[in-house]
């Protein structure tokens, strides 16, 4: 799911991967509205906010919502960093750094108590902070694993792009070209699907579990991270048993 790039990287690898971390995004982004009235998977809101907020001469909330930029950016900017840099020395699992620190930044996030929020505008900044800065976290590394083909955490480009390539439906004639455009319809149609299952899972069991809703996209996070190795001990231990038979 990770591990495969450039030419080994299949759409089967690129759907599974939009599959798992697309729920996850809408998970963490409906507990961040439910938890701190705060959206965590993109920041075109935020800049908006931003913008009100200076017309308004509010400045400290202007510069939180600027913050809240940062820390998304700031997040995308580790994610590319560590992989850069593991792919220079050709590690094969750069992936796993980002995963791993997401992975914490939720899991510490899910046993923050509720009560310490409420009321408590700055534990709610630094949560807003956290989850964003996993975000951009996760849209970094999945768009550059994917080579920009998945993104998980931005609806409005997919649509954008849905509504382009439905529009080239019509025109399209070749049967190869077709294939191509289904084929890609289908990884955005699963995209958005997964994401607003996630959304709606999020924000079922946010009603009886609090923050700790995190823990979901938390496992789902483990899964992908070990999905490549299992996979591959269950193809060596099948050519292991074929071989002595």
């Amino acid at each position: 799911m990770f591990r495969h790039k450039g030419k080994g990287r299949t759409y089967s690898h690129n759907l599974k991967l939009a599959s798992i971390l697309s729920s996850v995004a809408g998970m963490v982004n409906i507990t961040g509205v439910l938890a701190v009235d705060t959206l965590t998977t993109n920041v075109t809101g935020h800049f908006a906010f931003f913008s009100e907020q200076l017309f308004l001469e509010n400045y400290q909330m202007a510069f939180i919502y600027l913050f809240y930029i940062i820390f998304f950016l700031l997040g995308a900017f580790i994610s590319g960093l560590v992989i850069e840099w593991a792919s220079k020395y050709r590690l094969q699992t750069s992936y796993t750094i980002p995963i791993s620190i997401e992975a914490i930044i939720l899991i510490m996030t899910a046993f923050v108590p509720i009560l310490l929020l409420k009321g408590n505008f700055s534990m709610s900044i630094i949560i807003s902070f956290a989850l964003l800065f996993a975000m951009g976290l996760q849209n970094a590394l999945v768009t550059k694993v994917s080579q920009s083909v998945v993104r998980t955490t931005h609806l409005t480009g997919l649509f954008t792009d849905l509504g382009i390539e439905l529009s080239q439906l019509f025109f399209s004639y070749e049967k190869k070209e077709k294939i191509r455009l289904y084929k890609s319809i289908f990884l955005k149609l699963m995209i958005i699907s997964c994401f607003f299952l996630g959304g709606i899972i999020g924000g079922f069991t946010f009603q009886h579990f609090e923050l700790k809703t995190l823990l979901i996209p938390t496992g789902l996070l483990i899964i992908a991270l070990w999905y490549d190795q299992i996979l591959f001990r269950y193809y060596h231990l099948k050519r292991s048993f074929r071989q002595h038979d």
